[in-house]
């Protein structure tokens, strides 16, 4: 664990953002700093925080906080709402970002892998919205993002099989934490992107896969970014955001299809995209 300081003026409100020392993370963490907030950088790797911290202080006015942190480890997210508690830290903008993809047909990774998978992408999402969440309530003011996909919004597909299950629970979960808190000035938004230029697929090992994508499906992390922020902000709240114009399409034909032709067509993706899994 390490925490440094530096400052050059107060801002107006502290944003913590998970998965915060590269990909999306660390362009959520650019654009909040553009818009003024103060930053609580949160991931495991310390040195990428403290490098990605030392250049948002020197380009913005803002102060950034840093945490190395696992969130995939039990206890995790208590250590950290103690930690902003005993710094004096009030959260008011939240992204749920952290978050990872475990390759393979169901019984290829072991269960501890699947463990620790459930406990960053769903339990630690919840925890630490529980934890800060009453903060926002009693100042009547506060955003979160919950970082889903577009996977969670289409029909499960083979290999992965934890990933989109896990996304679609974001999803229902920010439905439900939404309608909750409106009332009290808490926004919260679910942001399901589609493929995105990030290291995500470099660290799921499916970079050569998905690189036969075509171009027009892909969007750049600093437009994911920008939309997820632009729907949070929103009175009301855009709930599950949608972003990139081809994402949008793709989410609104799988509603009207009936499920056994979504299947059919998801079927026919995991196969020509997840060809390794084949044969398990």
């Amino acid at each position: 664990m390490t925490s440094t300081a530096s400052a050059t003026q107060e801002t107006g409100g502290w944003a913590l953002v998970t998965g915060a020392s590269a990909g999306i993370g660390a362009e959520f963490c650019r654009q909040l700093a553009d818009r003024g907030y103060s930053l609580v950088l949160v991931a495991r790797r310390a040195d990428r925080l403290e490098q990605l911290a030392g250049k948002l202080s020197a380009q913005y006015p803002v102060e950034c906080r840093v945490y190395a942190l696992d969130l995939a480890r039990e206890g995790a997210s208590a250590e950290l709402a103690d930690w902003l508690a005993a710094e004096q830290l009030p959260i008011e903008f939240l992204v749920n970002n952290a978050g990872y993809g475990l390759a393979g047909h169901f019984t290829t990774p072991s269960w501890q892998q699947h463990r620790d998978f459930i406990q960053l992408m769903m339990t630690a999402v919840c925890e630490l919205s529980w934890r800060l969440l009453p903060g926002m309530q009693q100042r009547h003011k506060g955003y979160i993002i919950n970082v889903a996909s577009l996977a969670g919004l289409v029909p499960g597909s083979a290999g992965h099989t934890l990933y989109g299950a896990s996304k679609s629970f974001l999803v229902g979960f920010s439905q439900s934490l939404a309608l909750e808190n409106l009332p009290r000035g808490v926004h919260v938004s679910a942001l399901c992107p589609g493929f995105t230029w990030s290291e995500f697929h470099d660290v799921s090992g499916t970079r050569e896969l998905v690189s036969k994508m075509p171009g027009w499906m892909w969007m750049q992390a600093d437009e994911v970014v920008r939309y997820g922020i632009d729907a949070v902000l929103r009175n009301p709240p855009r709930v599950v955001a949608i972003p990139g114009r081809v994402n949008r399409t793709i989410a609104r034909t799988v509603r009207w299809l009936p499920m056994s032709v979504s299947l059919w067509l998801t079927r026919r993706m995991s196969g020509r995209f997840r060809a390794r899994d084949r044969g398990h």
